[in-house]
């Protein structure tokens, strides 16, 4: 009997310090300052505007989040390829236009805005990402959308940032894109087609506006190209092993969790990021894991990338971290302190489901 005791104050120890460090590693949300939902535009360069609201209706078709940290010598490489892209596509051929849905109320097709979310940077890269922004703007023109920069007082990591500036998105569609250009933007109409198909799916039995769907872009099929293959056997056995760890934690459907180039449906965006807590490079991975959850359907496509040098990520130090913060995740979920925020509604997932199937026979 005694033993018996003395096995249950055991495991009450065990269990109960387990729950104190799950508390002591959990990411806090930060407190914002005014200024922080605020931006700057070539429209307006010295006077903040407001931001908008992800709760409040689109404004715009599409919204472009960069979070940004330090990236004043590379932001260009993706600013630039980016609003050329956006000024300059046709907007009436299948192939490179965006969805042929119907739109809501008083969002103009092609419409778009580039949110710059500077991370509390030390480089200048608020001042460097407004004046590239005036550059792009001059060179191709603001028929279409703006660039806009909103700058964090202190810095939050990749996953706050992204937070932030979903947000405060206005678009109607919501992708968010690393700063360093690795992805070829123009691959933006890869995701933007599969999210029409899935959104197509779900037209007859949802309202415009209400369809759900996140499309991730994906370097899965790069892993036998020379552009992985130089990489360091260091970096692509910490890159396996981390997807191996992540499919025994239960995330098996993405084979490319950390692709910087996500599209979301504004509905998808609203029901899952106020939710979402992890500030750091593991958000992803928190982001696909609550979307699972609740039902957003997922599909994965393949773009084009580039390695490109200055990364902030250290490959050693950052791949522990991540381990940990997705086992923190996951304690979060099991132990109820954090809640899975709803779920979709249950035709939007059978209409997605029937448009795999399809496509499954198809490709067959």
């Amino acid at each position: 009997m005694a033993l018996i005791v003395a096995a249950a104050a055991l495991l009450l120890i065990l269990v109960a310090s387990a729950y104190v460090l799950l508390v002591l590693f959990s990411p806090r949300d930060p407190t914002p300052s005014p200024s922080e939902s605020t931006f700057l535009s070539p429209a307006s360069p010295s006077t903040p505007q407001h931001l908008h609201r992800l709760a409040a209706p689109a404004s715009v078709h599409l919204t472009v989040v960069v979070p940004a940290y330090n990236e004043r010598d590379r932001l260009a490489v993706m600013l630039r390829p980016a609003v050329e892209f956006l000024e300059t596509r046709p907007l009436d051929t299948p192939t490179s236009s965006p969805s042929s849905l119907s739109l809501p109320d008083g969002v103009e097709r092609g419409s778009y805005e580039v949110l710059i979310v500077d991370d509390g940077s030390k480089d200048g890269t608020s001042d460097v990402a407004l004046e590239l922004a005036k550059e792009v703007e001059r060179e191709f023109g603001a028929k279409r959308g703006t660039v806009k920069v909103c700058r964090l007082m202190r810095n939050r990591g990749k996953g706050g940032a992204t937070k932030h500036g979903v947000l405060h998105a206005s678009g109607h569609r919501i992708l968010f894109v690393d700063a360093d250009g690795a992805t070829h933007f123009p691959d933006l109409a890869l995701l933007e087609a599969e999210l029409d198909t899935l959104e197509a799916a779900q037209a007859p039995v949802v309202a415009s506006g209400a369809t759900h769907g996140l499309v991730v872009g994906s370097r899965a099929h790069l892993v036998a190209t020379e552009a992985v293959v130089k990489r360091s056997a260091l970096r692509n056995l910490l890159m396996r092993s981390f997807h191996l760890y992540l499919s025994l934690l239960g995330l098996s459907t993405i084979r490319d969790t950390q692709c910087g180039f996500k599209l979301h449906a504004r509905a998808s965006a609203q029901l899952l990021y106020p939710a979402l807590h992890s500030p750091g490079w593991i958000f992803d991975c928190e982001l696909l894991l609550v979307a699972e959850r609740c039902g957003v359907p997922l599909r994965e496509v393949g773009v084009r990338w580039t390695e490109v040098p200055g990364s902030k990520l250290d490959v050693v130090r950052d791949s522990v971290r991540m381990a940990r913060d997705l086992v923190v995740i996951r304690g979060n979920y099991l132990a109820g302190r954090w809640t899975t925020p709803g779920r979709v509604p249950p035709e939007v997932v059978k209409a997605a489901s029937e448009a795999r199937a399809t496509e499954g026979r198809k490709e067959r």
